[in-house]
């Protein structure tokens, strides 16, 4: 065992994943941590999926270590700290607190923080969070309803999380190449500076980052750091492409859309053109507790469609804004819950494939069909694989509110057997 990963959402864990598996490693994703002694697949790393971006502080902490204390017994070597690219944690954030408690709980007094997926346009630059050309304040995640970025500079961020001063490895020092950056990493450890937050503009930059912690116990980061580190690993059993599931194309299927991001938006509206799709009422998913049965009806009449059909609460930040004015933020929860028993209903009724958008909605999927190991298959977009069950019976796509171009339901689909 190579890599242990600690994912704060079930769609970063997923993201995580696939990286992993796409540079040469076996992969075993876990949903929460393993209650009992069972044993597992083999694989050469794990991923711990947990839903701690959003929740209390203390209890991000408590499931971090319980994670970690867990990955340590299963032989893993490296603790990996998975976040969303764009940081998604306000001042008032987990990120911070987590990576402290990992800290002492390895006993490490430094360790870096790289959040940049450059293939999907996150960059990091003088310690500022670029979404492509756009600073991360600047972009659709401003206006995000559970975490509003509003500071694009991941070193203040951190120093307000955590109340400790956050070093930069800078691009320049990164240019100078391994030893000399690897100096002025150590330097900054030496200063006393616990947290360091590194540039990155592209896989390059990544991959000399990677070098330079390949031997650390704690790294934290997005998940092109977590791929560049299982390419350097080496002696990986899992050649390219070799054990990248594919799921069968089944009609028992279903698209779920809780994400309100700029591109699920998109998504959402370029496939309306291609699927049915039946929009939330919120108002009677609030008011009307057989609601889950009505839609469950309408998704049951559309098995003879070419493309799944699609039931979304993905709408647009003024849409939202007045939809929160009228019932609060907790409209959010009454949506996943009604997800909830609708993934539970189509299961019964034999429903196979999933394809989810967002980050609590993907939760709620995982948690409705009671799947806590997955084998991780064929990547549909950078950062978004379909994964499995272990017996294969259940084959999900779990996305992440911004991740894959507009066309990413439909490519979902395509790729099936």
């Amino acid at each position: 065992m190579k890599i242990g990963v600690i994912a704060d959402d079930f769609t970063g864990a997923t993201d995580a994943a696939s990286f992993i598996v796409k540079n040469g490693l076996s992969v075993l994703q876990v949903s929460g941590v393993e209650p009992n002694n069972d044993p597992l697949p083999e694989a050469e790393a794990i991923v711990v999926s947990l839903k701690t971006r959003s929740c209390e502080k203390a209890l991000a902490i408590s499931q971090s270590l319980l994670a970690c204390d867990w990955l340590l017994k299963q032989g893993c070597q490296q603790i990996y700290f998975k976040y969303c690219s764009t940081f998604d944690s306000t001042s008032e954030g987990n990120i911070g607190p987590v990576t402290q408690a990992l800290m002492e709980k390895l006993g490490v007094k430094s360790t870096i923080l790289c959040p940049a997926l450059p293939v999907n346009g996150r960059t990091v630059y003088q310690g500022n969070l670029f979404v492509y050309q756009h600073l991360l304040n600047e972009s659709g995640m401003k206006n995000h309803p559970i975490t509003p970025m509003k500071d694009s500079n991941i070193m203040r961020l951190m120093t307000l999380q955590t109340g400790q001063k956050t070093g930069l490895l800078n691009w320049q020092s990164i240019q100078e190449g391994e030893e000399y950056a690897s100096s002025v990493l150590e330097s900054l450890s030496t200063q006393g500076y616990s947290c360091i937050v590194c540039d990155a503009l592209n896989d390059r930059d990544l991959n000399i980052i990677a070098e330079l912690c390949k031997k650390h116990r704690l790294v934290t980061g997005g998940s092109g750091l977590a791929g560049a580190l299982a390419g350097l690993q080496g002696g990986g059993s899992l050649e390219k492409d070799t054990g990248w599931c594919v799921p069968k194309r089944k009609n028992t299927g279903v698209v779920l859309s809780g994400s309100c991001s700029v591109m699920t938006n998109q998504q959402v509206a370029a496939y309306q053109k291609l699927a049915e799709s039946y929009k939330v009422d919120v108002d009677r998913c609030i008011q009307d507790d057989n609601y889950a049965d009505a839609i469950e009806e309408w998704i049951l009449s559309q098995t003879e469609q070419l493309y799944y059909p699609m039931v979304y609460a993905t709408v647009g930040s003024e849409e939202l804004r007045e939809i929160q004015s009228r019932h609060g933020s907790g409209v959010s929860d009454k949506v996943e819950a009604l997800f909830h028993q609708l993934v539970i209903k189509l299961h019964k009724h034999g429903y196979q494939n999933f394809i989810s958008a967002g980050g609590e909605t993907s939760g709620t999927v995982t948690q409705a069909l009671d799947i806590n190991k997955f084998k991780v298959g064929i990547e549909i977009a950078p950062g978004v694989p379909w994964v499995s069950s272990l017996d294969g019976n259940i084959n999900i796509a779990l996305k992440s509110g911004n991740f894959g171009n507009k066309d990413f339901f439909k490519q979902a689909q395509d790729i099936l057997l």
